[in-house]
């Protein structure tokens, strides 16, 4: 761990976790704000907001960001896919504490920005997360958990160095996975699946009520992604001690394929 936490790539990644997440909160939270859809008590309280118009401004904001800096930290921009990549042994806890530190900072900073921006405008929750009227924490919790769940699924899946069937854009599957969960919780919760974007809103705004169903719904979603992927659906044949050296020391492993071909390896690096 203390290697990896010298080496200059390491910093460029937690550096870029950082720009790539205050880019992504103003792009996705101004898109959901604006003169003529001021936020109030989560609803507008002007003419009703466009549910796909924000969905998709997150998703391929999510996209775009990926692309921009996938190959330099992965592009978590979001701690409940660090977490679900640490517990996939993927990742250091170095790297992953840094990471989601990088991301609370980088979504104050693009918060604080959209307050000076959106300053005259009514009302602003400054995209704030709150349980919708009629929906309590236990409902808002099981929608958070479900729509991360799919999330992180789709984070792992798609990031998997065994498949040999993946084409197309992994990005653009990313943001659209984060487009859906959106278009399935902005009713219920605002939508978080992103513990870091909720709490630089809730910093801000200084407004935290019911600000824990926005960290546990998510990272019990990743934690059940984890589960259901790497011990259910696509289990590895890599003895968990060989897995949990990623998470201590970050260092390059090699882990056996499940399937057929019994002679193919695979290069795991921390992301």
């Amino acid at each position: 761990m203390a290697s990896e936490f010298k080496k200059k790539l390491f910093w460029r990644a937690v550096v870029a976790e950082f720009l790539a997440m205050t880019l992504f909160i103003v792009i996705s939270i101004g898109s959901a704000l604006g003169f003529n859809f001021p936020l109030k008590n989560n609803q507008t309280s002007g003419a009703a907001q466009d549910n796909v118009k924000v969905s998709l401004a997150f998703g391929l904001s999510i996209a775009t960001m990926a692309q921009s800096v996938g190959h330099i930290s992965g592009a978590h921009l979001n701690p409940a896919v660090t977490l679900g990549l640490l517990l996939s042994c993927q990742i250091s806890v170095l790297r992953a504490v840094l990471y989601i530190i990088a991301q609370c900072v980088g979504a104050i900073v693009a918060t604080a920005i959209l307050s000076g921006i959106t300053s005259s405008l009514p009302g602003n929750s400054l995209g704030s997360n709150a349980l919708a009227s009629g929906v309590n924490a236990g409902q808002g919790l099981g929608i958070e958990i479900i729509a991360t769940l799919q999330l992180v699924l789709c984070v792992l899946a798609t990031t998997d160095r065994r498949r040999r069937d993946l084409g197309g854009s992994a990005p653009l599957a990313i943001g659209l996975s984060v487009a859906l969960g959106h278009l399935l919780a902005i009713d219920y919760t605002g939508c978080s699946i992103n513990p870091a974007r909720s709490f630089g809103s809730s910093v801000i705004s200084n407004n935290f009520k019911d600000h824990w169903v926005f960290w546990v719904g998510p990272f019990i979603g990743a934690a059940l992604a984890v589960v259901i992927y790497d011990f259910i659906l696509a289990p590895r044949s890599s003895d968990l001690t060989d897995r949990m050296k990623v998470c201590t020391s970050g260092q390059v492993e090699e882990y056996d394929l499940d399937g057929e071909d019994i002679h193919s390896r695979v290069e795991m690096k921390p992301k």
